[in-house]
């Protein structure tokens, strides 16, 4: 009995141990510890949007996240930037430009601007933008430093399910199936 409670204690000290080897060896490389969903391992490409989009220009000018994407109304989904909401600063910012002038076209005809979603959720999973900023979860968590990005793309991966669990568990969220698949309710979106 003795022995059994010895071997416990010394692979519990040896896990431990490697722990903090690896956390440290982490951060000695300069890696932050994980903060939120995981990076994606092989990033798909960036889908080829309607019109050019740099976020990484637009941060830098002093937009944020939501000032393009809102979460009106607590909706699951957030919103994509309107031709609009885009005029109010290109009807003389950057106006004779080509993807101002393609943006002006929709502005005009008063079509929306058929955004590429880059972020898909899985089929029968269902997911909501407004439980998670609820929650206190940052743009960054899920997506990833978009500031840096010129083209959005799906660093992080938050479309698989191993991904969503590793940061439920982070975070201490739900785990149980029922989390993300259910019989959806009301303002709930579930993937097709």
């Amino acid at each position: 009995m003795r022995a059994a409670y010895h071997h416990k204690a010394v692979l519990g000290a040896v896990v431990g141990l490697l722990l903090a080897f690896f956390l440290a060896s982490s951060l000695a490389a300069g890696q932050a510890p994980q903060q939120g969903a995981p990076n994606n391992p092989e990033p798909p490409p960036a889908p080829v949007q309607p019109i050019p989009f740099n976020h990484k220009a637009h941060m830098a000018a002093g937009l944020t996240c939501d000032s393009c994407h809102t979460n009106a109304n607590n909706a699951v989904l957030m919103t994509f930037p309107t031709a609009a909401g885009c005029m109010k600063c290109h009807a003389t910012l950057a106006a004779n430009t080509s993807p101002i002038q393609k943006l002006k076209q929709y502005y005009d005809s008063k079509k929306p601007i058929p955004w590429l979603r880059v972020y898909k959720v899985l089929p029968g999973t269902g997911f909501s933008h407004h439980t998670h900023l609820t929650a206190g979860m940052q743009c960054i968590t899920c997506h990833g430093q978009v500031s840096d990005m010129t083209a959005m793309r799906e660093v992080k991966s938050t479309t698989s399910m191993g991904g969503c669990i590793d940061c439920h568990r982070l975070h201490k969220a739900p785990t149980t199936c029922v989390t993300c698949h259910k019989a959806w309710g009301p303002g709930m979106v579930v993937a097709k």
